[in-house]
């Protein structure tokens, strides 16, 4: 064996060690935000904002953020809503600084530690402070996003196009298990709280914040794996929403890779909906109490590494297309059931919330990696941020949605069914997208599988 091939071996060897390093940093992001989405998101900011929406509301029960009436039931939807257009305006200008200067890391550190922070003073959210809680809902939700483009990016970099499905479902898997941990946690103090003297409303907010502290402790271990890449100057140029018309009028010349994007922006709604707007279903509608919802999305938490990890199984067999559209009619059907659920029947919820953990991960995960093969090299930055803006761009509409069907029928149950038509019409532009065409167009190679 001839001294090049040795060395081109140990260089080899060694690339791979320095991916595997990056790799097992990068799920630790997973692991340190994904908290603040199960705990403050899923778990205990929609009941609790809603409560103290209502401790402030008028006799007819509105209250009047910026003079505009809003129901109290529907607070929580509409903040998650404009959330998510603050996120819609600064994503792009992230993108852009990432691609440009090549330097993600300082950017990922600003984002993730604003939206930490913001978590961590939902401590102070009390008695009728309902504007408090919905801007640092905003702040959080927005800074989640923008890290989020930013951390999505690097996986191109970090993961042969063989290895993306994986890397890309432990990742999610990571952030399930981290979820779950902290839920079993929250858990002890939201039954214990007289134990540990305080009182229900403080173990609330303590759980908040928690998951602040935990997001922001958890992020220094990728910021020291993770390795800048400089972008190539030709790829430096604009900026912001300049930066993001150029990017679409880029998606043009690859319009599979855009479809795509449309049939993920829907479903993906969807998804974000039932997250953020099922312990509100469950509180609201069904009656149950905040233990039982805890245990719910303790279920859906180790449930979701299992689905995950399975379908990312699943996907090297039948490909991530296929399992991710097997996936939509899950939800669908899953979906569907919750309307009929029960009022005070916690068992029928764990049964929605087991249907919901089996899908989730593994929908979020592979959607991802499908994506990350349609991007051309050196845009992975700028192309995520598109992509954040599909995962979240949207997500405004299925809350709106949400909300505007509570206020309109005063039933829960009617809004959690219309939910069924993201992930119907996302089903049907999904199958049409020709993913093998539209990795090839990027200029990637095509996978075994895809």
């Amino acid at each position: 064996m001839g001294s090049d091939t040795v060395r081109a071996e140990r260089t080899a060897d060694e690339e791979a060690a320095g991916r595997r390093r990056e790799q097992r940093g990068w799920y630790v992001y997973d692991w340190a935000c994904s908290v603040y989405s199960t705990s403050v998101l899923t778990v205990f900011l929609g009941p609790y904002l809603t409560e103290i929406a209502k401790a402030a509301a008028d006799a007819d029960g509105y209250v009047h953020p910026l003079g505009v009436p809003v129901s109290a039931g529907s607070f929580f939807a509409y903040t998650v809503s404009a959330s998510v257009l603050v996120s819609i305006f600064v994503m792009p200008m992230a993108g852009a600084a990432a691609d440009r200067s090549g330097r993600k890391k300082p950017l990922l550190a600003a984002a993730a530690y604003l939206g930490a922070g913001a978590t961590a003073g939902m401590f102070f959210l009390d008695g009728d402070r309902y504007l408090l809680g919905g801007f640092l809902l905003i702040v959080a939700n927005a800074s989640l996003a923008v890290s989020m483009v930013l951390y999505n990016s690097y996986l191109p970099q970090i993961a042969t196009p063989e290895e993306r499905d994986a890397v890309s479902s432990r990742g999610w898997a990571f952030g399930y298990a981290s979820g779950a941990l902290v839920l079993v946690a929250n858990l002890v103090l939201f039954l214990a709280h007289d134990t540990f003297g305080v009182s229900e409303a403080t173990a609330v907010r303590i759980c908040l914040a928690s998951a602040g502290v935990w997001w922001g402790a958890f992020t220094l271990v990728p910021l020291r794996r993770l390795r800048d890449r400089k972008a190539p100057p030709s790829e430096t140029a604009g900026r912001g929403w300049r930066q993001l018309a150029s990017t679409v009028r880029d998606m043009r010349r690859h319009p599979h890779t855009l479809a795509f994007l449309l049939a993920y922006l829907v479903y993906n709604d969807g998804v974000q909906t039932v997250i953020s707007q099922a312990s509100v279903y469950g509180s609201e509608e069904l009656g149950l109490g905040q233990s039982t919802l805890i245990v719910a999305v303790l279920l859906v938490q180790l449930l979701a590494v299992a689905g995950a990890l399975g379908m990312g199984r699943l996907a090297r067999t039948y490909g991530a297309k296929r399992t991710i559209l097997g996936s939509l009619v899950a939800w669908t059907v899953t979906i569907g059931g919750g309307y009929f659920l029960p009022s005070g029947a916690p068992v029928c919820f764990f049964v929605l919330a087991a249907g919901i953990g089996l899908v989730l991960g593994g929908t979020q995960a592979l959607s991802r990696s499908l994506f990350s093969h349609l991007v051309p090299a050196g845009k992975e930055a700028e192309y995520f941020s598109a992509y954040e803006i599909s995962d979240r761009g949207m997500a405004w509409l299925g809350p709106l949605v949400f909300g505007l069907t509570f206020q309109l029928t005063g039933s829960y149950r009617d809004a959690i069914i219309s939910l069924v038509a993201f992930f119907v019409i996302g089903f049907a532009l999904l199958a049409r997208v020709p993913v093998r065409r539209a990795v090839r167009d990027a200029g990637n190679p095509v996978p075994d599988r895809i």
